[in-house]
């Protein structure tokens, strides 16, 4: 049996979560009472159900079940049974646009006593225990319906339970680093190709910016330290049950240096194991199962 657990901000995308599980198959419940995981876990153990599941844990549960809820999610692995957490989140600002824009209610404002501001930070207090056991954060901030549900499709379906999937991001610093990012690390030290005018709007998957960045031998060098780095934890990580794992390179716009950096470990990577994905926030690409996601698909990938 397989549980996905989807908690988070509300406001974050936890129903397209939910529905993009269940359009996988998985049995979905929505805004289960904590309490009830065991029982459900056991009822459908029991019978002739699907065993996939997948249901939302929010902050319209009670306080008392939110606050028990490591101790009940403990004793579901403890009884062999596969449980995923997944917490959605979204900056606080764009949370405040979406209520404004949809005209809805945040669910801890239905009594009235506080703005949606302090809803919002009420919010993320209550959930703080289900965000600190998650395997898996989405920062739904910047990605669209189909952005989401291709997230949720790509990295819960069919994943097997001894795998750890290694995500490598780029990103840029002026937008913010992701929040998703488990390690994040800073390339703006190197030779900025912006600074040509030639290679200004190109990006660091297009040749001139990689011939660019490939006549500084410190870039190398950073490559090289990257992935010394990552090959020596990795197994540790591995080690600790993680199921997910995103190491983050930044630039300052998120375009060239990030980007050339994080192509080049991602496909290092993939050479000595499976379950390795690749993405550009900025340039909004996401491509996975690398090697066997060939290069050529590269472009189609990014039309689309």
């Amino acid at each position: 049996m397989q549980i996905v657990i989807i908690s988070g901000r509300s406001g974050s995308g936890k129903s397209i979560a939910l529905q993009a599980l269940e359009d996988l198959g998985f049995y979905a419940i929505d805004n289960l009472p904590a309490m009830l995981l065991g029982s459900l876990a056991e009822e459908l153990r029991d019978g002739q159900a699907r065993k996939c599941i997948a249901v939302s844990i929010d902050a319209r549960n009670l306080p008392h079940a939110l606050q028990r809820f490591p101790t009940l999610l403990h004793e579901l692995r403890d009884r062999g049974i596969e449980c995923q957490v997944v917490y959605l989140t979204t900056d606080a600002r764009i949370l405040i646009e979406r209520y404004s824009t949809t005209r809805r209610r945040h669910p801890l404002t239905r009594n009235n006593r506080m703005t949606l501001a302090e809803a919002i930070e009420q919010e993320e207090a209550s959930l703080a225990d289900i965000r600190d056991l998650a395997d898996l954060v989405i920062d739904t901030s910047r990605l669209s319906v189909h952005e989401l549900r291709g997230r949720i499709a790509d990295q819960l379906a069919d994943r097997g339970q001894e795998t750890l999937t290694l995500t490598i991001e780029s990103f840029g610093f002026k937008r913010g680093v992701p929040l998703d990012a488990d390690i994040v690390f800073d390339a703006r030290c190197l030779p900025n190709p912006y600074w040509d005018p030639s290679l200004r709007d190109a990006t660091g998957r297009d040749e001139n910016v990689i011939a660019f960045l490939e006549s500084y031998p410190m870039v190398e060098e950073m490559r090289q330290d990257i992935l010394a780095w990552v090959e020596r934890w990795l197994p540790r990580y591995q080690a600790s049950q993680r199921s997910y794992l995103t190491v983050a390179v930044g630039c300052t716009g998120g375009q060239h240096r990030s980007v050339y950096l994080a192509e080049r470990l991602a496909h290092d990577l993939a050479s000595q194991q499976s379950g390795v994905r690749l993405r550009h926030r900025e340039l909004g690409i996401h491509l996975s199962r690398l090697p066997e996601a060939a290069l050529e698909q590269d472009d189609h990938e990014k039309e689309s």
